[in-house]
């Protein structure tokens, strides 16, 4: 029996998050869009000022009885450079931060542990940055922002930062692929 639950992460530019997520097995829906911030319904010219306090985000639609809370967030962390505040390779500002919005307790709790783990393991070359703060309300983001990598795989943005993240997830989570 499905159980929808939802994640809203924020890892850089919401069109590499949700490329990513489209194609995990057990995930039913992706959204990019936008929270965080003080400005109700923002646009996207105005998380892109900077001045809103909004992430660029996704929600993650997911089935928990195929995918587990857990699961997310490692993809989360592989897929991104959690360790880099306020940008992610050439994408800078705080509408670009690592962030895990939970929305409840134990998303919480996982995402903290998880972190500590990571930490502990040593598993990236600098302390892990990423913020793990209580979801507010989600604004989703324009409609040509919706499976823009789909709709534009030949674009130079996705040719060259959104597919290398697709590949790596491809190749370190293949059992967590959706089937063809």
């Amino acid at each position: 029996m499905a159980q929808q639950e939802v994640a809203t992460l924020g890892g850089g530019c919401f069109w590499c998050v949700e490329a990513v997520y489209r194609e995990a097995e057990g995930v039913t829906s992706v959204v990019s869009g936008y929270m965080g911030g003080r400005k109700p319904n923002p646009t996207y010219q105005d998380v892109c000022s900077g001045t809103t306090g909004h992430v660029e985000v996704v929600q993650v639609m997911y089935d928990a009885s195929q995918i587990a809370y857990r699961d997310i967030l490692e993809i989360f962390f592989a897929t991104h450079d959690p360790t880099t505040l306020n940008r992610q390779g050439n994408d800078s500002g705080t509408q670009y931060r690592s962030v895990i919005f939970y929305h409840s307790p134990d998303q919480r709790a996982i995402a903290e542990e998880l972190i500590r783990e990571l930490s502990a393991r040593k598993s990236f070359p600098d302390p892990i940055v990423t913020a793990v703060e209580p979801a507010t309300e989600f604004y989703p983001a324009e409609d040509y922002h919706q499976q823009y990598f789909e709709n534009h795989p030949n674009q130079p943005y996705c040719a060259f930062v959104v597919a290398p993240k697709v590949q790596k997830f491809r190749k370190k989570f293949a059992e967590r692929l959706k089937a063809s």
